[in-house]
Parts: structure tokens; C-alpha cells; sequence
């Protein structure tokens, strides 16, 4: 059994800010989700603009707790690729929705539900991991978890296929298969990033165990 509480000191905050930082992640998707089925409101950016900025203020404090807290086995440099990654989500997800609102016409009738659900999947599945922390996780519960994440990627190159597959199937306007498969790939990435999270989480444990 791993304990991440008693290597860093009993510190609460450590766990109090990863897991506020793993919650603006999955913010970020809902907010994704409600701009997909309404691409015409500009003001829904504001919700991505939001939970980054948010992010943003976590790493910062996750960064200088790391160097004013007394930690005695987990590897400082652990904890900040760790919040690094989560950062990176919320990121590349308002990067979609900027793309998203640049090119309204383009994306009218286009359905992201695929990657989208399986977006929202590995969000609650990082969200789990960074929560099983604080209660200690073990191998097998992560390595269950890790598995899923790389199902859902795997998924995710399934789905993109078939997506691409489709836009250069030469029915489409030029412009919007330019447009879509930035957006398609985008929405990839996210995925990506999540699978990133799951396996900073994964080598902490391993070094540990």
C-alpha cells in the first residue's frame, strides 16, 4: 500500500490542490460540452477562459508549496509534472472552444458526441486517480484505472479515423475539412493529455510501492 499522505508530511494541501486541479479539468469538458450544442454563444468561452485561469493559480500554488513544505519520499519534481499535466487539459480544451467559435458556418450539423463522451470518460477516470491518492492508492486500483485511460485513447484513434476517413471521403468543402480535422485533432489531444496524467500518476506509484 502507497500512502502519498505520509510521504509528504501529513500535508493536506497537496491533495487539496490536485484535486481542485483535477475538478477544473473536468470543468473544462462540461463547459466544452455546452459550447458544441450551442457554437453561437461567445459568452460560453468565458467558462474555458475561467477554469484555465483557475488551473493556472493552482500550479502556481502547487509550485511554491513544493519549496516551502517539508517533503521527505515523494520526489518534488513528481508533484509539479504531475500538476503540469493536469494544466495541460483545460489548456488544449480552450484552445478547441477558441478554434470552435472562429469558424461558426463551418461546424453547423457537426456532431462531436463521440469524442466528446469518451473526453468526459477519461476526465472522471483522472479525476479517480488523482482522488485515490489521498486514500492511498495501490498498484492494482491505479494499474485498473491507467488501463482505462489507454482504452479510452485507444478509442479515441478509432473514432478519429473513422471521423477522418469520412472528411476526406471528397464530399466535403475544402475549408471545412481543414477546419474539422484541427478540431477533430484537438479534441485527440485532450484525450492524450489525460492519458499523460494517468501515466505521471502511474510512475509515481511504481517509484514508491
Amino acid at each position: 500500500m502507497f500512502s502519498l499522505q505520509k510521504l509528504l508530511g501529513k500535508e493536506d494541501k497537496f491533495f487539496d490542490l490536485l484535486e481542485a486541479s483535477a475538478e477544473e479539468a473536468r470543468t473544462s469538458v462540461q463547459a466544452l460540452v455546452k459550447l458544441t450544442k450551442n457554437p453561437d454563444q461567445t459568452i460560453l468561452l468565458y467558462d474555458f477562459i475561467q477554469a484555465r485561469r483557475k488551473e493556472k493559480q493552482i500550479r502556481a500554488q502547487i509550485s511554491e508549496a513544493v519549496y516551502t513544505t517539508f517533503v521527505t519520499a515523494l520526489e518534488r519534481e513528481d508533484i509539479e509534472n504531475l500538476s503540469h499535466a493536469l494544466y495541460r487539459i483545460p489548456k488544449t480544451v480552450e484552445k478547441f472552444g477558441e478554434r470552435l467559435l472562429l469558424t461558426p458556418q463551418q461546424i453547423q450539423g457537426v456532431d462531436f458526441s463521440k469524442q466528446i463522451t469518451l473526453l468526459e470518460q477519461a476526465t472522471d477516470t483522472v479525476r479517480a486517480m488523482v482522488k485515490s491518492l489521498r486514500q492511498g492508492a495501490n498498484l492494482e486500483q491505479i494499474k485498473a484505472l491507467n488501463d482505462k485511460l489507454q482504452y479510452l485513447e485507444g478509442e479515441a484513434d478509432k473514432t478519429i479515423m473513422e471521423l477522418l476517413r469520412d472528411l476526406f471521403s471528397g464530399k466535403h468543402d475544402p475549408v471545412k475539412v481543414i477546419v474539422l480535422k484541427d478540431l477533430y485533432e484537438l479534441l485527440e489531444k485532450v484525450i492524450d493529455r489525460c492519458r499523460d496524467v494517468g501515466n505521471v500518476i502511474s510512475h509515481i506509484i511504481l517509484k514508491n510501492s
